[in-house]
């Protein structure tokens, strides 16, 4: 981005641009508040106009990363349908996808240790993201009668673990070091059918 698209109002977002190839390029770790400016085309102190330091700019960062995130598993969960086992299904397929096409929004999303008493609007942000997984494990919960029901944040939890983990084992390039015999969205299915039949549940209507 250059000068002039600073003179003409886009500092904010081609700093967060700016940022997100810095990530890709050298990690979270990798770069300065004054490079983020640099990578930007502007002089190092044009970004305080819009962030106090480099953690509230990596907070714009992730909290722009959830707004994107929130929205592919929205549109996988699709209010259950067509049936709420194989849309939540959906979105883990959606969480995966996102870790793999999104790994510098995924990075400060996850790893940049932000405090979020510090930038509240991250937590809202990814409080959003969350209720989207609970409301579907609520929903797949109703298969169950009610005395064999678990609590759905703490089977959310499990969703998010399961689907978290393989994302973060495939992303950081561990398929690369090791033979993995299974594709990540293969290995998620799978790892969702064992846990749901733990449950009693199946898939279909």
């Amino acid at each position: 981005m250059s000068r002039r698209g600073y003179h003409h109002g886009n500092l904010k977002e081609a700093l967060i641009r700016a940022a997100l190839n810095l990530i890709s390029e050298k990690g979270l770790s990798g770069f300065t508040f004054a490079e983020a400016a640099r990578t930007a085309g502007v002089s190092p102190a044009a970004p305080y106009r819009h962030f106090r330091d480099r953690d509230e700019l990596l907070a714009d960062v992730a909290r722009q990363g959830f707004e994107r995130f929130e929205a592919m598993l929205h549109l996988a969960w699709n209010n259950g349908r067509p049936d709420p086992i194989v849309a939540l299904g959906n979105i883990g397929k959606a969480y995966l996808a996102f870790a793999a096409t999104e790994p510098a929004y995924h990075s400060a999303m996850f790893e940049s240790g932000l405090s979020l008493e510090a930038h509240p609007e991250l937590r809202h942000a990814g409080d959003r993201a969350f209720a989207i997984l609970r409301q579907a494990a609520q929903q797949v919960a109703l298969r169950l009668p009610p005395e064999s029901r678990p609590p759905s944040l703490m089977m959310a939890l499990h969703l998010w673990s399961l689907s978290h983990g393989i994302a973060a084992l495939f992303s950081r390039g561990d398929a690369a070091r090791r033979s993995l015999p299974m594709a990540p969205e293969d290995l998620l299915e799978a790892g969702l059918l064992i846990y749901l039949q733990g449950l009693g549940l199946t898939p279909g209507p």
